[in-house]
């Protein structure tokens, strides 16, 4: 049998149309989609979501025939413990194609149940196209939102009651407010009266939000096939996602509160007047820790990052890296030493998920980038803080010097690799090392007025040039723990 609600014996059992959604996409289907159909399960939103399928990718048909309806499986780690769950999401009511059913999803406009709007269109889909002013079809995200928001302002005369809590998923930095921008760039292109683009800036809140989940889609089809048998339903829409969740949406509107219910029924979502702090929290302790470990990793022969972290070596790495060098960094301020060790911890338990295939070679990619952006400011504040060269950090730094050294057996996907390989080019010349951590056209400041940082990663270079890294690394965590 296929899953779909008519199979659940909910034919017809569709909640009011509180949600509109541009994408449909296994982030949103497994994170916002997740939350609203827990909120559901709880009766404290009691909506369904329109979605809107904006790419010409693939149709609408397992949509249709399903109702809607798919399940979710999450796997994973919660606080050092393997959990699995099974998640039957019957929170999307119907899925209409931007291409074919343009009409139908401006007809939502009229629905005055309807007040939130979600999206996630990859950060290319929060872009102005001009054309789209004037399009009677228009392509584009903000496009499509424009014109959708045109037909509500119209068919409620202007009621400010009648504006949408709007908020994207794409991960940009003020997502929301770069929506916004757009918005009034193509109203003012549009010629829209003064009325509507006072009604576009004070009747609707545009919600900046960050994402959090590892949803990876698809299952193989052998272990599908195992689960639907389990389960007792062929499932064309499964899924499976991390245990980890965060949404933090950013609103100082209590009305928005009260339109976004579904945030009480899981802790994973979070209203707050300012992001930063989570958006800190992961930078810095999740990415960063990924920008630390990644070039070591892969000098010591891990392919995922789940295969690293059953290496009791380099999880004790991760772990000392974050909780003893990162974590005092972060912690204060608006974050606490608790929340920044709670999401240390979380951080590792899905560092160990054996079911997601994060691949270390990946994560290099645009290395000295992310280097810079997460990380550099972190050793900065170190060593503001301890005046000495932290020995995880510099260990991970020396790594990733390495790993941008020529004639590397792996893939380096780095626009900025020429600046490292023009001075390993000079490694045969006196102080080229010093010449590399001065360069500010590369970090951004000078690393060797840092005591002992630059002797410190000559040390570590040496060492990883002339052993294997897997072996340097048991020796200075050794190293570590009897100092401790």
């Amino acid at each position: 049998m296929q899953l779909s609600r008519s199979f659940l014996e909910e034919k017809g059992k569709v909640l009011p149309e509180k949600v509109l959604q541009f994408g449909t996409g296994v982030l949103l289907r497994g994170l916002p989609d997740y939350f609203i159909n827990k909120a559901n399960g709880q009766q404290l939103f009691n909506g369904s979501i329109v979605v809107v399928k904006s790419t010409s990718n693939g149709g609408t048909d397992a949509f249709k025939q399903q109702e809607g309806v798919f399940t979710q499986i999450e796997r994973g780690y919660e606080n050092g413990q393997a959990v699995e769950r099974t998640v039957v999401n019957t929170a999307i009511s119907r899925v209409l194609s931007a291409r074919e059913e343009w009409e139908e999803i401006l007809a939502c406009a009229s629905n005055e149940a309807m007040q939130v709007i979600i999206s996630n269109t990859t950060e290319v889909g929060i872009t102005l196209v001009p054309e789209d002013a004037h399009a009677e079809r228009p392509v584009s995200f903000p496009g499509r939102l424009l014109h959708f928001l045109l037909k509500r302002f119209e068919a409620f005369n202007g009621s400010k009651e009648a504006g949408m809590a709007i908020i994207p998923t794409e991960l940009i930095v003020g997502n929301a407010h770069k929506l916004k921008t757009i918005l009034l760039q193509l109203a003012e292109m549009k010629g829209c009266s003064s009325d509507f683009c006072n009604w576009l800036q004070e009747a609707n809140d545009f919600c900046n939000s960050l994402v959090d989940r590892i949803v990876p889609g698809k299952l193989g089809a052998t272990e599908t096939a195992a689960l639907e048998k389990q389960l007792g339903y062929r499932d064309d829409l499964m899924i499976m996602s991390e245990c980890y969740r965060l949404w933090a949406i950013e609103t100082n509107s209590e009305r928005t509160r009260k339109i976004l219910s579904f945030s009480t029924a899981d802790a994973g979502v979070i209203l707050a007047p300012d992001i930063n702090k989570f958006r800190e929290l992961k930078l810095r302790l999740l990415n960063g820790t990924h920008t630390f470990s990644c070039g070591l990793a892969c000098l010591a022969g891990f392919t995922t990052v789940k295969e690293a972290m059953l290496d009791e070596t380099f999880a004790a790495f991760v772990a000392g890296l974050m909780m003893d060098e990162i974590v005092p960094l972060v912690a204060g301020g608006d974050i606490s030493t608790e929340e920044a060790r709670t999401f240390a911890t979380q951080v590792i338990d899905r560092f160990r998920n054996t079911y997601i295939e994060h691949l270390w070679i990946n994560i290099t990619v645009q290395y000295t980038s992310k280097m810079v952006m997460r990380n550099i400011p972190l050793l900065e504040k170190y060593f503001a803080t301890n005046g000495s060269a932290p020995t995880l950090m510099s260990l991970g730094f020396a790594a990733y010097l390495l790993f941008l050294k020529p004639g590397a057996p792996y893939k380096v996907e780095d626009d900025k690799a020429g600046l490292i390989v023009a001075y390993w080019n000079r490694q045969d010349e006196p102080g080229w090392l010093e010449a590399l951590l001065s360069d500010k056209s590369i970090w951004g400041n000078n690393l060797t007025i840092y005591p002992g940082f630059a002797e410190t990663i000559h040390m570590y270079l040496a060492m990883l040039t002339g052993s294997d890294a897997g072996n340097i690394l048991r020796s200075v965590m050794d190293k570590r723990s009897e100092s401790v």
